[in-house]
């Protein structure tokens, strides 16, 4: 049984705009996956390091059979065989950040993954282009839509559409 789950695409190295292009070729090429919508993308301040490039960022939703933990795993294959992603500083700059956001309405919480991810509420290069996808989604955990997190977000964050 196919699930939608919701993945956050960030590049901030490299051709940023080819780079997302590119991992949403690769997430849809995943057995037991479609991708089912991609959001606009968009040119985002750093969040975390800020003295680095700004990134380009979206979303994509993607129906799939994989587990949770099989996607993740999946996504992290993805970052480092195809992007080359070594993971030194946190936040830092990187070619690709593949992030799993939400699986159906599930709560998952394990060792190296929790869902929903636990600071998308709080980021609006997130929220921004998860809202032109999904605007009434809930938020299993807080139990509100995308579209009131975005609405109700204190963030000083730059979120310019491409």
């Amino acid at each position: 049984m196919e699930t939608d789950a919701y993945i956050a695409l960030g590049s901030n190295r490299g051709d940023r705009e080819l780079n997302l292009l590119r991992a949403v070729a690769e997430i849809g090429k995943l057995p037991g996956c479609r991708v089912t919508g991609v959001s606009a993308f968009y040119e985002t301040s750093p969040v975390g390091v800020i003295d680095q490039p700004s990134f380009y960022n979206g979303v994509l939703r993607l129906a799939t059979e994989l587990s949770p933990r099989e996607l993740l795993e999946r996504l992290l294959r993805i970052e480092s065989k195809v992007f080359g992603r070594i993971r030194t500083v946190q936040w830092g700059p990187r070619p690709m950040d593949l992030d799993l956001l939400l699986y159906g309405s599930m709560i998952v919480e394990e060792e190296g993954l929790v869902v929903p991810h636990p600071r998308m509420a709080e980021r609006r290069f997130v929220l921004q282009p998860l809202n032109d996808l999904a605007p009434g989604l809930l938020h299993p955990v807080l139990g509100r839509t995308v579209a009131n997190l975005l609405e109700t977000l204190r963030s000083d964050e730059s979120v310019v559409k491409l």
